[in-house]
């Protein structure tokens, strides 16, 4: 999954792109957007290579996409900096923690300019549509198109009124219809505030979290200069900054969550790994992640899920236990479930 790093010019988010991926911002590259890629932390995964032992241990991984940061003075400019996002397949919007301003205004103004670009690629599509009705068409065609004419201005009235698709309550043929022009205000999205160690102890204001009550907070400039000191030197500075962790683990953990993704397990003596689902896929979709032959000749999984195994120990007392299963195709994948798939292929 690819995830869209967001923000106004200033808030720090092309710094909180190399907290997160290691990648170094090119000013050049992040004007067209640039690609980072990140390991997603798994205490699952870290225990289950300890007891296989694998010659090789693989987590799943978060594609980041930095972009160029919005201008409030260039409005007109904005939706073309905003394009590079509907790509992503979720937003992870940036705000300024650490100029003394208003964040939930920030928000607000921030959602502001995704719901223009919404409304923009919408208008366009709805005058183009209205420009063919000046031209002979067969009946079928013209009713086609009504339909969609219709569909697209209640959509962009909406806009007009402030509010974004996701709150629309979209059916699914307009889903469908609206799918091409990847909205903005469609995409999972999550708030993070990238604050100074002046702000550490402090709790995210009230008005934020009633906007967005999943988001966070981190240091982000801190962390990257505390992970360059030596390890002594480090424990004294976080000891003394009331720091005991890095929240980058689990920034990472919360954005795959938000963006509405899990993991499934495969783990054997050659590899343990992760593999990353959308919340909700069936056994053949996590065994076309494996390789698409097993999805094709797939006949069933056999499943245990994370907990289980590990307080059972192993796959012959997953079974005297009976936490063992046998699943079909239609089977909904769970987060943290460890999968062996029998294919025909």
């Amino acid at each position: 999954m690819k995830v869209g790093i967001a923000g106004f010019a200033g808030s720090g988010k092309s710094t909180v792109f190399h907290w997160l991926t290691g990648v170094k911002p090119d000013p050049a590259a992040s004007q067209r957007g640039q690609i980072g890629m990140a390991k997603l932390p798994d205490e699952r995964l870290d225990w289950l290579s300890a007891q296989f032992k694998p010659k090789k241990t693989t987590p799943a991984t978060v594609e980041f996409l930095d972009t160029p940061g919005l201008l409030p003075t260039e409005r007109r400019d904005n939706p073309r900096r905003l394009g590079i996002l509907r790509e992503s397949g979720g937003l992870l919007i940036v705000l300024n923690g650490f100029g003394g301003g208003d964040l939930a205004d920030e928000l607000r103004r921030f959602r502001e300019e995704l719901l223009f670009a919404d409304l923009e690629i919408v208008t366009n599509r709805v005058n183009r549509l209205s420009d063919q009705f000046k031209k002979p068409k067969p009946a079928k065609e013209r009713e086609a198109d009504q339909l969609e004419l219709d569909s697209l201005k209640r959509i962009a009235a909406g806009f007009e009124e402030g509010r974004p698709a996701v709150a629309m309550g979209l059916k699914d043929e307009e889903e469908k219809l609206v799918r091409s022009f990847q909205l903005l205000t469609l995409k999972p999205e999550l708030v993070l505030v990238n604050i100074g160690d002046d702000r550490i102890a402090g709790d995210l204001p009230a008005e934020l979290l009633k906007l967005a009550p999943n988001a966070m907070k981190a240091p982000v400039k801190l962390e990257m200069e505390l992970e360059d000191l030596p390890n002594e030197d480090r424990q004294v500075f976080m000891r003394d900054l009331g720091l005991t962790e890095f929240s980058r683990s689990q920034a990472l953990r919360t954005i795959y969550d938000a963006m509405g993704r899990m993991v499934f397990f495969t783990v054997g003596e050659d590899e343990c790994r992760a593999w990353g689902l959308s919340k909700g896929d069936d056994a053949v979709t996590g065994a076309a992640q494996i390789h698409t032959d097993l999805a094709r000749g797939f006949v069933r999984a056999e499943v245990v899920g994370y907990e289980d195994f590990r307080r059972v120990g192993s796959m012959k007392e997953a079974k005297t236990h009976g936490v063992y299963r046998l699943e079909s195709k239609t089977y909904k994948v769970q987060d943290g479930d460890i999968m062996h798939i029998l294919s025909s292929t």
